[in-house]
């Protein structure tokens, strides 16, 4: 029997390298990311197929709950069921704490926290019924073990990650779905593009 897969974010960076591997392990693969992202994700779609796989692409909000649970449902009637879903949709932006509204550190949050708990949540709804167990895999982040400078909401986020896939894993772990978390270090995507003189600027420092 194949396995399906889930990817959020999958349009480009990370979450497109994590739709191709799947797929090159032998997964069909449902993608996802946002309407924005739609031409990016339709080609990561036709790699996707050129491998010999199937594959579904959905547009959705991940941070909207019933946007979520579609996305989900959608996946696993398309494609079969729902075997492995990863969580790596997630948003960042350098911002000093004093500097900081209060609508971009709750956007931060409703992308990187709710979005992966919402996930988590409709993964294993749809894993629980199935009854052959799964795997669900969070992005989490270096950020979720050591504070940096200039990123506190996302680490808030990141650290929220870990607790909560942590405590997700022990209530699962009774039907057989495995709960984890990835946490890459640095690492130059379209996300973190120009990170580096951004973080130098906002510091009073120049890169050479």
């Amino acid at each position: 029997m194949v396995g399906v897969s889930l990817i959020t974010g999958a349009a480009r960076g990370m979450g497109r390298a994590i739709a191709l591997r799947l797929a090159k392990d032998g997964f069909n693969v449902a993608i996802n990311d946002l309407e924005a992202s739609s031409v990016e994700l339709e080609k990561v779609q036709k790699e996707i197929e050129e491998m010999g796989r199937k594959s579904i692409a959905i547009t959705a909000d991940i941070s909207v709950g019933k946007s979520v649970e579609e996305m989900m449902q959608k996946a696993a009637q398309k494609l079969g069921r729902l075997d492995v879903v990863v969580a790596n949709a997630g948003i960042c932006k350098l911002q000093p704490l004093i500097s900081m509204s209060e609508e971009n550190w709750d956007r931060v949050f409703a992308v990187n926290m709710r979005g992966v708990f919402l996930c988590y949540r409709e993964a294993a709804k749809i894993m629980i019924k199935q009854g052959t167990g799964g795997r669900i895999i969070g992005a989490c982040s270096s950020a979720g073990y050591t504070g940096y400078p200039l990123l506190s909401h996302y680490c808030a986020t990141k650290w929220g990650v870990r607790g909560l896939t942590q405590s997700t894993a022990m209530e699962l772990a009774a039907h057989k779905i495995t709960v984890n978390t990835y946490c890459p270090g640095f690492i130059e995507t379209p996300l973190t593009d120009g990170t580096n003189k951004e973080f130098a600027e906002l510091q009073g420092k120049t890169i050479y």
